[in-house]
Parts: C-alpha cells; structure tokens; sequence
C-alpha cells in the first residue's frame, strides 16, 4: 500500500484472476467538480471506476417533491368546495364530481406513454408534466376570470390536461432516485418525493375551503391555484438529465425494455395479488376523498370541517405508515400486516345504520361532543 499525497491510497501488484488491477480509495474532497459530494470505487474487469453523487440532485428531488405536491393539488380544486363550484359555473354538483373522475380517466389514458418516456430518463418526464401542468392550469382560469360565473367546460378540459400530467410525475421517484442516489440514499428520496402527492391532496382539502366562502370566489381560487403552480412547475427546464457520471453501479446496469418488463411482470402471480387489492383500495380512497365534502354536508359539517377530515384522514395514514414501515421491514411481517389490516378497511366505509361505522362515525363523534 502507498500514499498519492492528496489522501488517495492504493493497492498494487494484486490478481483478481489472470488480470492485474489498481484499486483507489478517495476521500470525498470535491476536487474538480464544484457540487461533488462523495466518491466510491469500483473495479469491473480489471478497469478502475470511480462514481460519484452531486449536490446539483436536490434541486431535481425539491423539484420532483413539488411537482407531486401541485399535480394532486389541482386534483382537489372543487371537490373540497364542490357546493360553490357548482353554483359558480351553474351546474350540478355531480358535475362537479365528473371533473375530478375525468381526472383519473386522463391518468389511464396517458400512463403507457409516461412509462415510455420515463424509460429514456426523467427530464423529459419533468419538462411534459411541466407543460401539462401550466397548459392545464390557465385553461381552467380562462374559464373562471369572472365573479359572476365561469365557464364548465374550460374547467373540465383543464383538468384532463392536468390528469396527463399526474403519471409523468407519479411515477418518476423511483426513476430519478435510481439516476441520481447510491443505495444508502435511494429509498429515503423515492419515500419522500412519493409520499409527496398525497400531501398534496391534504394541502387541497384543508386550504381551498379556507379560500372560497361564496361561490363569487372560486374565480379567484383557481386564479391563485394556477399562480402557485406556474412558480411550482417552471424550474422543472432546469433540472439537470442525468449526472455528470454514474453515482454508482446501479445506474450503469442494462434495464430490460418495456416489452420484457412487461412480459415479466405479467407472468408474476405475486404482481397481480397485490396491483388489484391495491387499485381496489385506492380507487376507493380516492373516490371517498373527492366527495368527503357532499359525504359530511348532509351532517351539518361546513367545508372547513369537512377539509379538516379529509386532511386527517391523508396525514394520520402518512404518519401511521412512517411509524408502521420501518417496524414492518425489520420484523419482516409484511403478510401478516396485510392480513390484519386490510379488512379493517372495509368497516369504516359501511353507512351509517351499521353500527353507526364509515360515515355515522363522525355525526355520532359531533353529538357526543356537543351534548357534553
């Protein structure tokens, strides 16, 4: 072993089978590259390869964090406040309903593309959901410039524009962490950048009705919605392709092409025994968080209670399985949770003359709470 002089060390004159190879270690110095964080070797058929992570990677992550968080924003838009809206461009209310439903038609509609594109990298995937996400927001302002009522069908069509965006960005977690982050990072920025969208829905639930009282302001709310996600999705041009070099292995191993990743997926029993539970269970999540509003209106709840609720209901599930996740993956008892979970999904979601469960649960807390 000997030193370089700048805290580099080698091994020399060793076999690794009939080739001869130098091994370097470095200390992360950031020599050469302003925004170097870390350096790791690696040796790959007797040729030394150095990766190494970048600071210019959180400006991506903050930006792919904010990009979910508006995206399932501009879902809640009216559902929150689906009484006022629906008044406002002089509807009913089941109308209402349809644009966040269309929403989720969009997202079906688009998602092979978006599979397609996140395979040649995330940029690409930022810059379309970027557009989408401006495109869709001042399209729907251009049908709401007045106090006096607005136009449905500019507010339908910006929300489909908006739902193609949603898959571009839902998806890209796992894709821009396996660009960017070694494996010790990995798992923390694809939690965080995921669990981002249903922040965004609580967002939407607890701060829409805050701002529209009448139905006068709904003009006025989207107007302020779309700002918010204009400054949220135009830095998404500036995020960097890909790094300089690769941070580490992973990033340089051979992905299999979306013919064979879809033949292998479909061939998987174990896939499918969780993607159509799961689809079941978000379908039904989503479908109770857009109407949590019309849900709790019959029970005398305004539309700042009924957002409190639904806000609950996202966080309290956020922070259950920030506790839960890490006890689950230690122990390993993943079927186990599954098995005592699960059903108790079901009962909250039954009406209310079944043993005051689902939606009986909360005019029974209110009378509990008001007669004390």
């Amino acid at each position: 072993m000997s030193s370089d002089g700048v805290g580099g060390r080698f091994w020399r004159k060793q076999k690794l089978g009939s080739r001869d190879f130098t091994l370097q270690e470095r200390r992360a110095t950031g020599e050469g590259e302003g925004d170097v964080e870390a350096e790791e070797g690696s040796i790959r058929q007797g040729v030394s390869t150095e990766y190494r992570t970048y600071k210019r990677r959180w400006f991506g992550l903050a930006q792919l964090t904010l990009m979910n968080i508006i995206v399932s924003w501009d879902w809640m838009t009216f559902a929150p406040v689906a009484s006022q809206a629906a008044e406002y461009y002089d509807v009913r209310e089941s109308t209402i309903n349809w644009i966040s439903t269309a929403f989720f038609l969009a997202f079906v509609a688009v998602f092979p593309i978006s599979i397609a594109i996140l395979h040649r990298g995330p940029k690409l995937a930022f810059m379309t959901a970027a557009v989408l996400i401006l495109i869709g927001n001042w399209i729907r302002y251009a049908g709401s410039t007045k106090a006096s009522g607005g136009n449905i069908a500019y507010a339908m069509a910006g929300e489909i524009i908006i739902g193609f965006a949603q898959p571009f960005i839902l998806a890209a977690p796992t894709r821009y962490s396996d660009l960017w982050f070694t494996n010790r990072g990995r798992v923390a920025a694809t939690a965080l950048t995921s669990l981002a969208n249903p922040f965004g829905a609580a967002f939407g639930q607890l701060i829409t009705p805050l701002m529209v009282k009448k139905s006068g302001d709904v003009s006025n709310m989207v107007l302020y919605i779309s700002i918010i996600s204009t400054v949220c999705a135009v830095p998404a041009f500036a995020v960097p392709a890909k790094p300089p070099s690769p941070v580490g292995p992973a990033a340089e191993t051979p992905k299999l092409s979306l013919r064979e990743s879809f033949g292998v997926l479909s061939r998987s029993l174990e896939i499918w025994l969780i993607l159509v539970p799961f689809s079941i269970y978000v379908g039904f999540f989503n479908s109770i968080s857009s109407l949590l509003n019309q849900i709790f209106s019959p029970y005398g709840f305004s539309d700042d209670e009924a957002g409190i609720g639904g806000a609950v209901l996202i966080v309290v599930g956020l922070i259950a399985s920030a506790i839960s996740s890490p006890i689950i993956d230690r122990t390993k008892s993943f079927l186990l949770t599954l098995k005592i979970l699960v059903p108790l999904v079901g009962p909250p979601t039954q009406p209310r003359n079944h043993f005051n469960f689902g939606v009986g649960w909360w005019p029974a807390i209110r009378r509990y709470l008001h007669h004390r």
